[in-house]
């Protein structure tokens, strides 16, 4: 009896060594990275608090303006749920007033000047149930060649305004 302890305490051991094996096995596998994962820009332009949230598509090689992202089209500005500009404060935007307020951000490119839509209906999927009657405010703003390569959808705040940079391309806005 006294040389049963030891082995009866290994059966338990190597037991729950196997059930736990079994049990790793079982569990769901690591969720992977999203294709194009939420992201977050946030500064101030004069005495208001800008912040915009995005997705964040990739380039992955793909021709991006006049292709995936065609001239002439409401784009979302983004992936997945259309991107959203918040405001604390009225701002001018290219000159023009916009009050304080969560908008969504569409963009209509072409090559050579872009229509940047500020939307009141902020919360919405992509652009397919987009109404031009809900924008609060149309501008245009000038495409330029970037200074380096953009593979990740991303928008700055500055103390100048907005830009939106991907692929070859910027775009900025300006706020006051």
């Amino acid at each position: 009896m006294k040389n049963s302890r030891p082995l009866f305490t290994l059966t338990l051991l190597m037991s729950l060594w196997a059930t736990s094996l079994g049990w790793a096995q079982s569990m769901p596998a690591t969720k992977a990275a999203p294709a194009s994962p939420p992201a977050t820009a946030t500064g101030k332009i004069g005495a208001a608090t800008v912040t915009v949230k995005y997705n964040s598509p990739s380039v992955k090689g793909r021709p991006i303006y006049g292709s995936l992202v065609p001239y002439g089209q409401v784009w979302r500005a983004g992936a997945n749920e259309a991107t959203t500009v918040e405001f604390s404060k009225d701002v001018m935007v290219q000159g023009k007033k916009l009050p304080a307020g969560t908008y969504a951000f569409f963009a209509i490119p072409t090559e050579k000047e872009w229509t940047v839509i500020f939307n009141k209906t902020a919360k919405q999927w992509g652009s397919f149930k987009y109404d031009e009657k809900q924008d609060a405010l149309r501008v245009m703003a000038t495409p330029r060649k970037a200074a380096a390569m953009t593979e990740q959808l991303a928008y700055i705040v500055t103390k100048d305004g907005l830009v939106l940079r991907w692929e070859n391309l910027e775009l900025p806005v300006a706020i006051k």
